[in-house]
């Protein structure tokens, strides 16, 4: 059997919606296209799809396999890219997510340079802020902003995220300046859904030290918070803090330009919120095509050393 092509088969079966309209894409016949399917379901020993006169569905074995097949349909078309550019250019498609605020912010322009660099790469860029299943949703790519890697993926360090606790100069005239973290409380602090909802952390090993001879030994300060408005989304709990409505935590690569121009004020500068890592996150290290082994290396040479 030719498994690259069952699995050819069952990927267009499963996608055009029946066995006759795949056979009439690969330009095959109805039983040679059921015989592939079902040499792909003796080979993997389970039964892969639900069959009926009106329908075709996908058992959980099926359900399982399907985004494997596509992997591998698509590992074999980058080695066949391979085979006709000896000098390992990258081409083809990469698939890429990361958050809607630092796709729009930092990595578009990442993207950009690198089509430049790289003009036989197509890029497709999903700016969700969710976390994804990188296999079932074929992402080839994810940056993330964590401290806690899940462990059957492999994570490429690209840098560090800062944050800055900050609101507008309308905010403070109404409500005061907090002076210490414990202040924190007692205000209107805009949360996100996901990061830091009713806590937020401040990292001992960031805090000035007053004398000015070095860092300071203090605890690791935690506050609970909480506010008005909690969104998913980065940039709409901006526009929140822009409106003068409340506090807000924020990546510094969002606001730091607005704390330059004075639309923000940087609140607490003797304590620096946790850092989140960021990462270049992907499902595995074997046959790693070159669109994704030059994108982490581009990444990684762009980010390094900017705390954003």
């Amino acid at each position: 059997m030719d498994r690259l092509m069952a699995m050819q088969v069952f990927v267009t079966v499963v996608d055009s919606g029946s066995l006759s309209a795949a056979a009439e894409q690969l330009d095959l016949s109805r039983p040679v296209v059921s015989r592939y399917v079902a040499e792909l379901e003796d080979w993997v020993g389970a039964r892969l799809l639900h069959r009926t006169t009106r329908r075709l569905s996908l058992t959980p074995a099926g359900n399982e396999l399907l985004p494997r097949c596509r992997q591998m349909l698509e590992y074999s078309e980058d080695m066949r890219h391979a085979l006709d550019a000896p000098d390992e250019t990258p081409r083809g498609l990469l698939r890429i997510t990361a958050s809607t605020s630092f796709a729009q912010t930092q990595l578009i322009q990442a993207v950009v340079e690198y089509g430049r660099r790289y003009p036989g790469v197509a890029v497709d860029l999903l700016a969700l802020d969710r976390t994804v299943n990188l296999v079932e949703e074929r992402i080839d790519l994810a940056i993330r902003m964590t401290n806690r890697l899940e462990p059957n993926l492999i994570a490429r360090p690209l840098g560090v995220c800062r944050s800055i606790i900050c609101a507008t100069p309308d905010y403070l005239a109404r409500h005061g300046l907090p002076r210490k973290v414990e202040d924190l409380a007692l205000h209107n602090c805009l949360t996100h859904s996901y990061v830091g909802r009713s806590l937020w952390q401040f990292d001992p090993k960031k805090k000035k030290a007053r004398s000015g001879r070095g860092a300071s030994a203090a605890k690791p300060q935690s506050v609970a918070v909480g506010g008005s408005i909690s969104a998913n989304e980065v940039t709409v709990l901006l526009q929140a803090v822009l409106a003068g409505v409340g506090i807000g935590h924020m990546p510094a690569y969002t606001v730091a330009p607005l704390v330059a121009s004075g639309q923000l004020v940087q609140l607490l500068p003797d304590y620096e919120p946790l850092q989140l890592g960021m990462y270049g996150v992907y499902a595995s290290r074997k046959h790693m095509p070159a669109t994704l082994r030059t994108m982490l290396d581009f990444l990684a040479q762009r980010f390094a050393g900017q705390p954003f």
